[in-house]
């Protein structure tokens, strides 16, 4: 017990002698941990939204205004047999009609269906695959006729999809996934770095020190605990003070604003909530302090 208390004390008179480089490990610490409290939200909402938008990709089969009820009962049972689909809706005339106006708008609606003295929208399916990557295998399976037939089934007049619009979104999304993760990792990678110099510094300025202390006899470990309880110090400050600043910042700037922009509020239902977010940058700024510590001595133990 005395040893602990000992190495305790050492490593706090260590951080206040060396009080400059110190002050610059928390202060590294503090600002790679906001930046990435603040990079992994960003990143996690980015991709509940561009999953969003993939949900909600589709294909719509209209029919021949005389099919029966019977032949569009099997088609619904045909299109819930193909491979990759997820869910298939009936759309009546009616309900075409009425998404129509909500789409356009009152007035737009209005004025496009004032003149019309029936409903020309056709019936149709709307088959939702499971993952947007599949739209173009489905829609393949459906125009995949028998006998001369353009599709699989003799009640399907037509099939759209928004191919461009598709595949626009499967590129962007695709892309934007890439970036973020590639920004995330380099992000990640730099902190470490920047953290393990700092603490590299902190350690140089006392070589001589340690050079001394190897010179007498101390064992490697009796001169690493006091460096690592430092690395432990540092890292437990700088990550409280990082997460001060983004529970601010949460407080005062990403709640208030969250009913005005969807996109703020989207963090609120991410998979990794704020108190475990929180939890997991506090101890990864712990243990890459204390690592560093730990690391960067090596070679200065090397007398």
């Amino acid at each position: 017990m005395g040893r602990i208390v000992f190495f305790f004390q050492e490593a706090l008179r260590a951080l206040k002698r060396n009080g400059a480089p110190s002050l610059a490990a928390i202060v590294t610490t503090v600002v790679t941990v906001v930046l990435l409290g603040m990079l992994i939200p960003i990143f996690q909402t980015t991709q509940a939204k561009s999953e969003e938008v993939r949900g909600e990709l589709n294909i719509q089969t209209s029919i021949y205004a005389d099919a029966t009820k019977a032949e569009i009962a099997e088609l619904g049972r045909q299109l819930e047999a193909l491979p990759h689909v997820a869910s298939v809706e009936f759309i009546s005339k009616a309900q075409a009609l009425e998404e129509l106006r909500d789409t356009l708008g009152a007035e737009k609606s209005d004025e496009l269906t004032s003149a019309l003295n029936r409903n020309p929208l056709p019936a149709s399916f709307r088959v939702t695959p499971d993952d947007a990557a599949n739209l173009a295998g489905i829609r393949s399976a459906i125009e995949t006729g028998e006998g001369g037939s353009k599709y699989f089934s003799p009640i399907v007049s037509d099939i759209f999809d928004r191919q461009q619009a598709t595949a626009e979104i499967e590129e962007v999304t695709g892309a934007l996934r890439v970036v973020l993760t590639v920004i995330t990792a380099l992000l990640v990678l730099a902190s470490v770095m920047l953290v393990g110099n700092t603490i590299r510094l902190s350690i140089f300025t006392r070589r001589r020190e340690v050079e001394v202390m190897r010179l007498v006899g101390a064992t490697r470990w009796f001169i690493r605990w006091p460096f690592m309880i430092e690395g432990v110090i540092v890292g437990f400050a700088g990550g409280a003070l990082a997460i001060l600043v983004l529970w601010i910042g949460k407080v005062t700037i990403v709640d208030p604003l969250g009913d005005t922009f969807a996109f703020l509020s989207a963090q609120n239902n991410s998979t990794l909530g704020f108190p475990a977010l929180v939890a997991i940058l506090f101890a990864a700024s712990i243990v890459v302090s204390t690592i560093g510590s730990g690391v960067t001595l090596r070679r200065f133990l090397k007398v």
